[in-house]
């Protein structure tokens, strides 16, 4: 496969690369590195420096390749920040998305990956989220996401693409082989623990304990980021066989979810040393419970993962961020 990855020098864009590189494929990478950082951009991967709303350059790349197919990752995806700043969001998420897309429809490149978020679902109570659930987005960040896949979809009606939109639930851990990891990201659980054993952050603040949940804390559920970049890879390779177009959404993660403070805990006995953390106040957008149900995932694909262990999600964070 000649794959093209948007947002390919950022986190979960860069463990994409890595899966589909480790796996034979040909990758090329387009980011402006506002966010990425080209230390994680793997030396097989073919880089382009340029932003998504570049129509020429994006013409160029795409005229220039026989690209398979594209994954759009590229994004801002702080939810504090788009709460204080909803317009960078949608501009930068929604905006320039539909500039990109269109470029790729206009060049012949009609197979699409789309990373999206389940915070499009808002604040559900039910314990597994499924695929067909109502979205109610509760932040700018999410709903811009959303409006990118409505956008995707209307175009699937009059372009005949065949699309597929992956919504993440919580991406954490980092390469067994440390080749990539999370660099940066202020409002990430995970990151910031790690960041608080290795003393490059002074406290650890749990944004809230009063939620209705067994510790009152919020729970994700939490994907190692291999995992959902393999899950890219094995959708890729199904789209490449597809004659028929449409679209296509799965839910990516583990179907379980873990509290603010097991995740703590769970740190805590890895380190063989008590994490002391104080709580703060809940964060703006945030949802009390998100889970996802990946039936529909694992049955078509016949998917199992690699990595499905907060132990094993946290040492592998722990490794990286005492590299970086």
């Amino acid at each position: 496969m000649k794959v093209l990855i948007t947002g390919g020098a950022g986190y979960i864009g860069s463990h994409a690369a890595l899966s589909f590189l480790d796996s034979g494929h040909s990758v090329s990478i387009i980011d402006n590195l506002v966010n990425g950082k080209k230390e994680i951009i793997p030396k097989k991967a073919k880089f382009y420096l340029s932003d998504i709303s570049d129509k020429e350059n994006i013409d160029k790349i795409i005229q220039e390749n026989s690209f398979d197919l594209v994954l759009h990752f590229a994004a801002y995806t702080s939810v504090k920040e788009s709460v204080e700043n909803p317009k960078k969001y949608f501009d930068n998420n929604f905006e320039k998305s539909k500039i990109f897309f269109d470029c790729c429809i206009k060049n012949g490149l009609r197979k699409i990956i789309y990373s999206s978020t389940a915070g499009v679902y808002g604040d559900i109570s039910k314990n597994k989220i499924l695929e067909n659930e109502k979205v109610n987005p509760i932040n700018p960040y999410s709903e811009s996401k959303l409006n990118t896949e409505k956008y995707l979809i209307e175009l699937n009606k009059k372009n005949n693409l065949n699309i597929v939109i992956l919504r993440y639930f919580n991406a954490a851990g980092a390469d067994v082989n440390l080749r990539s990891g999370l660099v940066v990201s202020p409002d990430n659980l995970i990151k910031a623990v790690c960041e608080y054993v290795t003393k490059k952050r002074e406290k650890l603040i749990v944004n809230g304990d009063k939620f209705k949940t067994k510790d009152g804390t919020t729970i994700r559920d939490y994907i190692h980021v291999s995992d959902l970049a393999d899950m890219h890879r094995i959708v890729s390779e199904d789209l490449l066989k597809e004659s028929s177009n449409g679209y296509k959404i799965f839910n990516c993660g583990y179907g379980k979810g873990h509290s603010i403070l097991e995740v703590i805990n769970c740190m805590s006995k890895i380190i063989n040393k008590e994490i002391h953390y104080t709580i703060g106040s809940n964060r703006p957008g945030d949802s009390e419970i998100s889970i996802a149900d990946v039936k529909k995932f694992k049955n078509k694909f016949n998917w199992k993962p690699k990595f499905d262990s907060l132990e094993i999600i946290l040492k592998t964070a722990l490794e990286w961020e005492k590299k970086i």
